[in-house]
């Protein structure tokens, strides 16, 4: 397993370190592409990892269910749930370090001096 691409990172994120992996690479490279990597941005490796998180949850629900024996019992829901809470923590830290993500606004002087709200005020 190459551990000198972007997909190394991804695979970390997601702890899917196994042979064979859960997820292959060009899934993880897919990814990767849909979150903006081709820029080098860091924040598309977690973004990317909270995708592949999001789809193992969907897989878990869909093929693990719950299921009980003598001494074991799994519940997929809660695994799902689980994992769609560290996708959220992932999107979240993505958002914090992409410069470009949703709530900057800059404060731009028009120059001409006069406050609009002035020229409304009913004296």
């Amino acid at each position: 397993m190459d551990y000198e691409t972007p997909i190394k990172y991804v695979r970390v994120l997601i702890a899917d370190m196994a042979t064979p992996p859960l997820i292959d690479d060009q899934t993880l490279q897919t990814y990767l592409e849909m979150q903006g990597w081709e820029d080098g941005a860091r924040w598309a490796v977690y973004r990317a990892a909270a995708d592949a998180l999001e789809a193992i949850a969907v897989s878990e629900v869909l093929v693990s269910k719950v299921i009980r024996t003598q001494d074991l019992s799994t519940d997929g829901a809660k695994v799902a749930d689980a994992l769609r809470k560290l996708a959220e923590t992932l999107r979240s830290r993505a958002d914090d370090e992409d410069p470009d993500f949703g709530g900057v606004f800059e404060i731009i002087d028009t120059g001409s001096g006069i406050n609009e709200l002035e020229s409304w005020r009913v004296f």
